[in-house]
């Protein structure tokens, strides 16, 4: 299959940070169709081998495994190319037509790794420019709006210009291996299903953990904050993944509608639920790994008196016959104590304890990030202790764990989370791909909060870097009887 992948923001942080790497590793890895064409994009005044001369300096801060040799930089570098653009010159798109027009590839990719505000403008340039037919597809990266009128507006601009088919809306926590063996583990067997349920599980809880701060993207943190960021995309999509029903098939929309059952399913929030079960902070100064690091507030391109958050935790519940009264826990941040992302299922503790301290409950830890795999923790008998009242010898259950670490399980090279979905676009599986009604329906289930937030002067929680966010978090879960995993 021949391709041209053409990144708009050919030079920003994502494309030589994320999406190159992970291109890179698919042609390494043999993964890469045949006949393809790389196409950057940006303002910079340069050409192709000043482009590739930088792209391979940027590549050199990636991990160690994944640099390429100067042999295999070398090659693949040849299907780079770069074009100067600027995007608001209709002239410039000509030009993009023209050089795609120089072969007829059976598919083009155009993934907009740009500002979200770009995108209307770019959308509309290219369906004047012709570059809208069948063979195109648009992949657009998060956030996609700041609210939900942006988010429908850009989606209306979008439909405009191309079909749902053609427009991937990409999250790339999807992609993750976890979150794939996340739909064989409830999907693809029997063991789990007729306990995944309100009968069964006692809470469900979804980390996404950060230790880092804003880096070089202060500005941009400061205008988005972690309810944008993190919980209106990654944290709810990986919700539904959790929570939604059997689809009928493995195909795109059928899955896509079963999420959105989900989403049109969460209680809606209101100033008093967003006042009791919505936290957010801001981290201060600290000690990470033993290092000192500043508060947000001193980082670059921030405003001194930003009240932006850059921790949420938020309680929600499913208001329907699989999940009513479990409370789901979302929780995000940055400079917290460790990186790390999972979701954590807490079972409910078996109704009639026979055995002395054996009152833990099941868990099944789903591990995203920085090692993917899945743990399940159960009570197995360590042996027997004296009853201070009888003398007879009982049985005395410990936690034990049954841990699936798939790199050692599946040893051969893995697909990255962005590889896998650079890949599916190219290959046109929508599967993995947002769908605009589901997108703007997670826009509609956290706008309440953001509207409360604008009317709280005081309720921003400060918390040093390198904690698990304010206290008021741990109490927000303690409220139900429950703790944080960590706390347990």
């Amino acid at each position: 299959m021949s391709f041209d992948l053409v990144f708009f923001g050919g030079t920003g942080d994502l494309t030589w940070r994320k999406l190159m790497p992970s291109l890179f590793q698919a042609w390494r890895h043999g993964k890469l169709p045949t006949e393809g064409r790389i196409l950057a994009v940006a303002r910079d005044d340069r050409d192709n081998a000043s482009y590739r001369a930088w792209l391979k300096e940027r590549l050199q801060e990636a991990d160690p495994a994944k640099r390429p040799t100067e042999d295999e930089f070398e090659r693949f570098s040849a299907l780079i190319h770069f074009l100067r653009m600027d995007l608001s010159q209709s002239a410039d798109y000509q030009r993009l037509k023209d050089w795609l027009g120089t072969r007829s590839a059976d598919t083009v990719v155009i993934y907009l790794a740009t500002s979200p505000h770009l995108f209307p403008l770019i959308c509309e340039q290219l369906g004047h420019s012709g570059l809208n037919h069948e063979r195109v597809r648009v992949v657009l990266e998060k956030p996609l709006g700041h609210d939900l009128a942006s988010a429908q507006e850009i989606n209306r601009v979008v439909r405009s210009v191309f079909s749902e088919r053609q427009a991937l809306r990409i999250d790339h926590y999807l992609g993750k291996p976890s979150v794939q063996n996340l739909m064989a583990l409830r999907f693809g067997n029997v063991l789990f299903e007729p306990l995944w349920r309100r009968e069964s599980i006692a809470n469900i809880q979804i980390t996404l953990a950060e230790s880092m701060g804003v880096g070089t993207r202060g500005d941009f943190y400061d205008r988005t904050g972690a309810l944008r960021d993190m919980i209106q995309n990654h944290a709810l999509q990986l919700l539904t993944m959790i929570a939604m029903e059997p689809p009928s098939s493995a195909d795109a929309d059928a899955i896509r509608d079963e999420k959105l059952k989900v989403l049109r399913s969460l209680k809606p929030f209101d100033a008093a639920s967003v006042a009791r079960d919505v936290v957010r902070g801001q981290y201060r100064s600290g000690t990470i790994a033993g290092e000192s690091v500043q508060a947000y507030l001193a980082e670059n391109k921030v405003p001194t008196d930003s009240r932006t958050e850059t921790f949420v935790a938020l309680r929600c519940e499913i208001q329907n016959w699989r999940w009513a009264g479990v409370p789901f826990y979302l929780r995000t941040g940055k400079r917290l104590a460790q990186r790390h992302a999972e979701i954590v299922v807490t079972f409910r503790p078996a109704p009639h304890s026979i055995f002395p301290g054996s009152n833990m409950p099941n868990r099944l830890v789903i591990r995203l990030q920085p090692d993917d795999g899945l743990e399940l923790q159960l009570l197995a008998a360590k042996g027997t202790v004296a009853s201070v009242l009888s003398g007879a010898e009982q049985e005395v259950l410990s936690p034990v764990s049954l841990d699936l670490d798939f790199d050692k399980a599946f040893p051969t090279e893995r697909v990255g989370a962005y590889e896998r979905m650079l890949l599916d676009a190219l290959a046109g599986r929508l599967n993995l791909f947002v769908r605009s009604d589901e997108q703007e329906q997670a826009w509609r289930w956290v706008e309440p909060i953001l509207d409360a937030w604008k009317t709280d002067l005081n309720g921003l929680r400060p918390y040093a870097a390198g904690t698990w966010g304010p206290p008021a978090a741990s109490a927000l879960v303690a409220r139900d009887g429950f703790a944080w995993a960590e706390e347990c």
